[in-house]
């Protein structure tokens, strides 16, 4: 047993599992994944508590960095059309 008892609560999970999850760990491959995590990429970003816990879900935390990034681009200041701007110079 480990110091922090980690090793008995685990033979414990193991020990309690239907007999129908078999499982065969001599099928199973280390890293399987790996190599397309590293060529697909990952932008796993891992949040302080205090910041997780204002957000329920990773849709929120979406919604929430899309509202910050809208307001941070250059709004492009439209200009009046001619038709409007030569009926303000005639009303005036």
């Amino acid at each position: 047993m480990s110091a922090n008892g980690m090793k008995a609560k685990r033979t414990n999970e193991v020990a309690q599992m239907r007999a129908e999850y078999d499982f065969d760990y001599s099928k199973a491959v280390r890293g399987k994944y790996y190599k397309r995590l590293l060529k697909e990429g990952s932008n796993v970003v891992v949040l302080d508590r205090d910041v997780a816990k204002a957000f329920p879900d990773s849709a929120s935390v979406n919604k929430a960095l899309r509202s910050v990034l809208e307001s941070r681009r250059p709004r492009r200041l439209t200009t009046r059309s001619t038709r409007t701007r030569d009926k303000a110079s005639r009303a005036g």
